[in-house]
């Protein structure tokens, strides 16, 4: 009888262990594959449990699913708990980890960068990459007169509320929340280093300030260039002299690719052709790096009024403070390039 007694005692161990272990295995043992090529996950919402769980499986996130359905149940992770997000997993993460993740909805931010883009249309499609703001809708939202002016903007300028960088936000941000921190980032990023003083000492807005700096970032690449042209403009603009920037002809032609700008350009009506109207055009005509918009505010004192592309293929240029000075470096620069053909 006791000898019974203890064999099933045995059995019953057994059991217990076996349990305990595969309650160990299936909850504490790491289950995402160091392996993977991409430990992110989006969810949309609408998700299932198992949606969630098969897409884990089909980006190779874990290193197996199962288990992984129970573990859910256990912890109150159901199709009604389920959000909406962007979450990352680590290697070394076991289902229980996994799991909590998910039912807290401690999603992870991602970095948007915002820059290089010509006008709205082409950053509302640039941040539907990145978020899940409808690129059509936000165009929408930004091209809205009545809203854009609650923002303190236009069409023209509503760029300028955009500062080239990058930001960590979560990826299912809403509209307002983004343009909020957008507005915060834009406060931030003229209160420092006294932007926004130098910006009245230039006798400009921070508006112009963007606009005319879209034009110094179209005008060339080479940096070190840079405060001398943005001094070149802000001379042109004190003497009340046309801005006659070739970049804003180009953006009003609404052309891409425009490899010289001929005489007949120069004659387009629009108020982005600075060779026909005074001072700045309405609007940036690029979004700006933050190297051109400190050129602006940082110019280079000098009696600049003219500048042309330099003979050589570094992309310099010759500056010139009279127009028969500036007409003898037209002349050398031309004379190198009849030279190339």
């Amino acid at each position: 009888m006791r000898k019974k007694y203890w064999i099933l005692l045995s059995v019953f161990c057994g059991i217990v262990l076996l349990i305990c272990f595969l309650i160990y295995q299936g909850v504490f043992l790491d289950n995402v594959n160091p392996e993977t090529k991409t430990n992110e996950l989006y969810i949309r919402q609408g998700y299932s449990v198992n949606q969630v769980i098969d897409s884990l499986a089909e980006k190779k996130i874990l290193i197996t699913k199962a288990n992984l359905a129970n573990i859910c149940k256990i912890l109150g992770y159901n199709d009604q708990t389920v959000k909406e997000g962007r979450y990352l997993f680590k290697a070394g993460m076991n289902n229980y980890s996994i799991v909590k993740k998910l039912r807290s909805g401690n999603q992870d931010a991602i970095k948007v960068t915002i820059n290089n883009v010509r006008n709205i249309q082409q950053m509302c499609s640039k941040l539907s990459e990145y978020l899940l703001l409808d690129s059509t809708k936000t165009f929408e939202m930004l091209s809205d007169s009545n809203y854009l002016a609650q923002l303190g903007y236009n069409r023209d300028n509503i760029m300028t509320l955009f500062i080239p960088n990058t930001y960590e936000m979560y990826w299912n941000i809403k509209f307002e929340k983004f343009i909020q921190r957008m507005q915060s980032e834009n406060n931030k990023f003229w209160s420092q280093n006294e932007r926004n003083i130098k910006a009245k000492e230039q006798h400009l807005t921070e508006k112009q300030v963007y606009i005319l700096a879209s034009i110094v970032e179209k005008e060339t690449n080479y940096e070190a260039e840079r405060p001398i042209i943005a001094g070149v403009y802000l001379n042109r603009l004190n003497q009340n002299m046309k801005l006659q920037a070739d970049p804003t002809v180009v953006f009003a032609l609404g052309v891409t690719g425009l490899r010289r700008v001929l005489l007949a350009h120069l004659a387009y009506e629009s108020p982005y052709n600075t060779y026909m109207v005074e001072g700045l055009p309405p609007g940036p005509i690029y979004m700006p790096s933050i190297n051109s918009i400190d050129a602006v505010l940082n110019p280079e004192k000098h009696d600049y009024l003219f500048f042309c592309a330099k003979e050589g293929q570094d992309g310099s240029h010759s500056f010139a403070s009279t127009l028969k000075q500036h007409s003898e470096n037209a002349r050398k620069y031309q004379k190198w390039l009849n030279g190339l053909k």
